[in-house]
C-alpha cells in the first residue's frame, strides 16, 4: 500500500529516566497504512519508542505527534482509543468468553449489545475463528495461536486507525508463528491499518515490514525497506543479517 500521509512523527525525541538516557535524537515519520517494524536487540529502545506513541511514556526532549497533535496535548483516553495495542502475553480476561473479550472496548465506549455482537462476529470471521464455535469459549479452551488471534481481534474491535504490536507472536511455535505472520500481513493490507510492530527477529521483520527501523543503543540507526535493509552496510544491520547468510551457506552446501 502506498503511503497516504503521516500518522505519527518523532521530532528530536529523547527520553531520560533516572539520569539514564534511553532514547536520543529520534527523527522519523510513520506513514498512514504502512507496516513499520522496529527491529533491535533486547534493550535497544524499540519497545520504549513504541510506548511513546500511545503515551505509556512521554518524551523528556522533543515531540511525538499523532495525527498532527503532540501526544502530551491529547486526552490520554481519547489517544488510546485511537490505537489498538497487542502484546505477547495477550492479556485476555480468563473469566470472560471470547465474545466478551473481543467486545470489551466497544462495551466501554457504550455500543449497544446488537452492534457489539455483530462487530465481534465480523472480527472472528476475519481472523479465521468461526463465531458459532468460538464465541462462547473461554481463553483456556483455545490454543496459543488462537488466543493470539483473539488478541488481534480485540485490538481491532473499535476500528482504530493504528495498531501497536509488541512481539505478539514471540511465544508461539515456529509453524504457528509463520502462519500468523502471513495471515496478519494479509489482514493489514486488506484493512489498511497503520501498524508499528516490535521484534528482535530479522526473519519476522523481512516477512512483515513495508519499512524496517533498526534500533541500537536508543537510536534509530537505519530506516528503509526490507530490500534496502538487505543491502545496508550499517554494522548493526550486518549483525542481524549474519544468521540469515550462515543459513544460506548451509543450504547451498546441502
Amino acid at each position: 500500500m502506498e503511503p497516504q500521509g503521516i500518522t505519527v512523527s518523532f521530532q528530536d525525541v529523547g527520553l531520560t529516566v533516572g539520569g539514564r538516557t534511553l532514547l536520543s535524537n529520534l527523527n522519523f515519520s510513520i506513514y498512514t497504512g504502512e507496516f513499520l517494524v522496529l527491529l533491535g536487540r533486547s534493550g535497544s529502545g524499540k519497545t520504549t519508542t513504541m510506548k511513546l506513541i500511545n503515551r505509556l511514556l512521554a518524551p523528556t526532549l522533543g515531540t511525538v505527534r499523532v495525527q498532527e497533535w503532540a501526544t502530551t496535548d491529547w486526552d490520554v483516553i481519547a489517544l488510546r482509543r485511537n490505537i489498538g495495542y497487542v502484546i505477547q502475553e495477550i492479556g485476555l480476561f480468563p473469566h470472560f468468553t471470547i465474545e466478551q473479550n473481543v467486545g470489551l472496548v466497544p462495551t466501554l465506549q457504550g455500543w449497544n449489545s446488537k452492534q457489539i455482537k455483530s462487530r465481534v462476529h465480523e472480527l472472528l470471521h476475519l481472523i479465521g475463528l468461526e463465531p458459532g464455535q468460538f464465541a462462547t469459549r473461554y481463553p483456556h479452551q483455545l490454543s496459543g495461536g488462537q488466543r493470539q488471534r483473539v488478541g488481534v481481534a480485540r485490538a481491532l474491535a473499535a476500528d482504530p486507525p493504528m495498531l501497536l504490536m509488541d512481539e505478539p507472536f514471540g511465544a508461539l511455535d515456529p509453524i504457528t508463528r509463520l502462519e500468523l505472520q502471513q495471515e496478519f500481513r494479509r489482514l493489514q493490507q486488506e484493512l489498511g491499518k497503520t501498524v508499528v510492530f516490535v521484534t528482535h527477529d530479522i526473519q519476522e521483520a523481512l516477512i512483515l515490514a513495508s519499512r524496517i527501523g533498526l534500533m541500537h543503543d536508543g537510536r534509530l540507526v537505519f530506516l528503509g525497506t526490507a530490500e534496502e535493509f538487505l543491502h545496508s552496510e550499517n554494522a548493526e544491520a550486518q549483525t542481524f543479517l549474519k544468521p540469515l547468510r550462515t543459513m544460506e551457506r548451509w543450504t547451498e552446501r546441502e
